[in-house]
């Protein structure tokens, strides 16, 4: 059972990821990923993960496997991104687990996943950065509106370099979840039951 999650930022799709993984008994990759790229290319978690955000890959996934540019920044982009899609396969191998972004569900295309997308209204992703922010942090509405459009163009962004599928289209995900003014804990064991009989189909 391997089900991967794909999300705007504020949607709470990392919240569904991690309760699905407990409930049903599952390994939950998320930024786990981001620490197993770091270990295996020596770079820092906090590179990794700024390259990861940006989206500045300047190549599309096919062209960064057979190419390496000579600039020593763009190697080490083409690297990430050549060792997450690795990482990701490997961990597919094993079975049994959830897989929250890093485009999962494009790299794992025609193997036997179900592919959840997590969408919300702005007001309800406002509110939910809100109460998940650092004490540290005090973005207005406004600032909040602002920081989640980017991180999602950067998703996006992210998942065209390894996909020619839309990120966020329907017909691309076998289950589109609103979460606008929803308690992620109450839809969990539905959910759970609905992937479930999901792979029970085959």
């Amino acid at each position: 059972m391997i089900i991967t999650i794909s999300r705007e930022f504020g949607s709470g799709g990392r919240e569904i990821g991690k309760r699905l993984a407990d409930e049903l008994g599952l390994a939950y990759y998320d930024g786990e990923i981001i620490t197993l790229i770091a270990k295996e290319t020596g770079m820092s978690e906090e590179y990794i993960q700024n390259i990861s955000e940006k989206g500045v890959y300047p190549y599309t996934y096919q062209f960064a496997k057979s190419f390496l540019n000579s600039s020593p920044v763009q190697n080490s982009q083409i690297q990430v991104l050549v060792k997450q899609n690795e990482i990701i396969k490997k961990i597919a191998q094993k079975g049994n687990c959830v897989i929250v972004g890093r485009a999962a569900n494009a790299i794992l295309k025609g193997e036997d996943t179900i592919d959840l997308f997590i969408y919300a209204d702005m007001k309800s992703k406002v509110a939910r950065c809100k109460q998940k922010a650092d004490e540290n942090e005090n973005l207005s509405d406004k600032e909040l509106e602002k920081k989640i459009i980017e991180v999602s163009k950067n998703r996006e962004k992210f998942h065209n370099v390894v996909s020619n599928e839309e990120w966020g289209k329907k017909e691309n995900y076998d289950l589109c979840i609103n979460t606008s003014g929803v308690d992620i804990k109450s839809i969990i064991t539905p959910l759970r039951m609905y992937i479930e009989n999901w792979f029970r189909r085959n």
